[in-house]
């Protein structure tokens, strides 16, 4: 019988200035848990992520990333607090509650990759 347990499962998020794109993630609050070959290994608690020093003409503009988190408000407080917005000239799109039952608030990186914070209504 086969182990299919899965551990972790983690995307590839592409940066078209690699170095900018770093730093902006640790300035957002994320761990560099690893670098090598081009590639970042960034966490926060059991999130994680793949960034790469790659991005194919129009690839950062298609992706998009769900940060599911606990609290959204503190998190739409670590974005303010933390100047990437003015640091990186990066957009955030106001707060909204979807007909999903979340509420949530969408953050670009300055690759244009675009992520979306939010958190499950009780």
């Amino acid at each position: 019988m086969n182990n299919l347990q899965v551990s972790e499962i983690k995307a590839f998020v592409p940066a078209k200035h690699f170095e900018l794109s770093k730093q902006f993630y640790l300035d957002l609050g994320f761990t560099k848990a690893s670098e090598g070959g081009g590639v970042a290994y960034f966490h926060h608690g059991c999130a994680s992520f793949l960034l790469q020093d790659y991005c194919a003409e129009g690839m950062a503009e298609q992706c998009m990333m769900h940060l599911l988190v606990v609290d959204v408000d503190a998190w739409w407080a670590q974005v303010t607090d933390s100047g990437v917005i003015e640091k990186y000239g990066v957009k955030r799109w106001p707060m909204e509650t979807q007909s999903w039952n979340m509420r949530d608030f969408c953050l670009s990186d300055p690759s244009g990759v675009l992520w979306r914070i939010g958190q499950n209504n009780d």
